[in-house]
């Protein structure tokens, strides 16, 4: 390790972290707006031009996945420091908003598709994940560790008790993920005191199939592997999926209480990630 990388992996920031390193690539906050315009051409890349999303006008001609709550939330970056330290190393991005960030606009990005009075009545710091992808040429293990290893150290330093956010499940049809569906809301739905319910007008039920005669396994096996990263955590589901035809997929809520992550985490992170990525 040169003396340059020494330093970005030690110096302290207001986030409670520098750099956190494993082998070329490193993981941490955006500094710059020059670094979240990298995480937003990224973005773009992975959900428009990959994934299929419908652009704006505006994001069609700036090659920019960008909306209002970029400007208040911290995003963290998984750079690869072999072709760059600054916004050309950027291969990997989580958007962290928390709730004195949202309250900054008047609302989470997931209010929008869900009813989250039972977290904002939570006592307790919560925290919103989204915006999450990875270079095509890096989602292997060592990538999703990263994110996850700075996920860790940033709830730890800001003492977040409960995470959540919209997960994916490709596709706008959720017959064709009636097994999936129901599998999660059997398995996985949040106890009553944490559970966000979709908004009645976007509410899609997920019990889809006779859970009596539903492939356990079969189900779990399909799921996309950040839904299941997040079920092997700890996660749980809201009540009710949500079609986004801009983004041309079924979203579902996810609810992770933090300290399955921070202290579990830091001792057995290799062990967890390996298991909820196969």
């Amino acid at each position: 390790m040169t003396i340059e990388q020494k330093s970005l992996a030690t110096v302290p920031t207001q986030h409670g972290f520098g750099e956190l390193r494993a082998g070329a690539l490193g993981v941490r906050i955006a500094t710059t707006s020059a670094e979240i315009a990298a995480a937003q051409r990224l973005r773009y890349r992975v959900f428009y031009e990959e994934m299929g999303a419908t652009p704006s006008s505006i994001a069609f001609a700036s090659r920019l996945d960008q909306d209002r709550f970029d400007a208040v939330a911290d995003h963290l970056l998984v750079i690869d420091h072999g072709i760059g330290s600054g916004p050309e190393g950027v291969v990997g991005t989580y958007r962290l908003i928390r709730r004195s960030s949202a309250d900054k606009i008047g609302q989470f990005y997931s209010a929008d598709e869900y009813d989250l009075s039972t977290l904002m009545h939570f006592p307790g710091k919560i925290m919103e994940l989204g915006r999450s992808c990875v270079d095509v040429a890096y989602r292997g293990r060592a990538a999703m560790q990263l994110l996850w290893r700075g996920i860790a150290a940033y709830i730890f330093h800001h003492q977040i008790d409960i995470l959540f956010g919209c997960a994916s499940l490709p596709g706008t049809d959720p017959d064709k993920i009636a097994a999936e569906l129901t599998y999660l809301y059997q398995t996985h739905l949040a106890p009553p005191a944490l559970r966000p319910r979709a908004i009645d007008s976007r509410y899609i039920d997920m019990r889809r199939v006779d859970p009596d005669t539903l492939d356990m396994r079969r189900a779990m096996a399909s799921l996309p592997p950040l839904i299941k990263g997040y079920l092997r955590l700890g996660g749980f589901v809201g009540d009710g999926a949500v079609i986004d035809h801009q983004f041309n997929t079924t979203d579902v809520a996810i609810i992770v209480k933090s300290d399955l992550i921070t202290d579990k985490y830091y001792r057995h992170y290799e062990r967890q990630l390996r298991d909820a990525l196969e």
